[in-house]
């Protein structure tokens, strides 16, 4: 490739997003702030489709032009949480355990939580007492886990292409069980206890 043709593909890739990728960011943005509201507020079931449609100025088959599902409205970000934590993992220092890499990597998640702790305890419980969420959340946290076991397995020294090296996905799938567990007991004491210090209980409990 020379360098004319380099920088040009370089410029390509750093080219912002054009106007209708921007409008619709903001329009999916918009439609996610007033589901969450409405969902909170008259709960997941007792909200409609159409309901959010109006708020926003769409109509319904626009909206879902928008989000697939109504389930989406509440999940679409988890997707980059997801990455988040993996990014912040890759990051960790090299000499470090993987299990404390994998704790300090959900401080991603303890951060933003315990930021506005009201806003992440209403959704927090609406995901735990809504059947349809709770299957779609357990989806997107087997999407986490595919994330991170590639790298879990680089700082093991091990291949996954052989199918009996079980130690990456079982790290992965432990962590993301105490991150859980940390969650839903965060959502029955009402966040009177730290986030962050119900994960360490958590995970601690694996290594004592």
């Amino acid at each position: 490739m020379t360098d004319s043709a380099a920088s040009t593909s370089a410029q390509s890739a750093a080219k912002p997003p054009g106007l209708r990728e921007r409008m619709r960011a903001t329009v999916r943005k918009e439609v996610v702030e007033v589901a969450l509201r409405l969902f909170v507020e008259q709960g997941f079931d007792r909200t409609t489709v159409d309901q959010i449609a109006g708020e926003v100025g769409l109509s319904r088959a626009s909206l879902f032009r928008y989000f697939g599902t109504k389930e989406d409205m509440v999940l679409q970000g988890l997707e980059e949480s997801g990455r988040q934590i993996a990014e912040e993992f890759a990051a960790r220092p090299e000499d470090e355990r993987p299990w404390e890499s994998l704790r300090r990597a959900f401080d991603v998640l303890t951060r933003s939580n315990e930021a506005a702790p009201e806003r992440a305890l209403s959704y927090l419980r609406m995901l735990q007492e809504t059947p349809s969420l709770r299957a779609r959340h357990f989806e997107k946290q087997l999407r986490w886990q595919e994330m991170l076991v590639p790298e879990i397995a680089r700082r093991l020294d091990v291949s996954l292409d052989r199918p009996e090296e079980i130690r990456p996905n079982a790290l992965a799938a432990s962590a993301l069980a105490c991150l859980d567990a940390a969650a839903t007991g965060w959502v029955a004491c009402e966040g009177t206890v730290p986030l962050a210090v119900l994960l360490d209980r958590a995970m601690g409990t694996l290594t004592e």
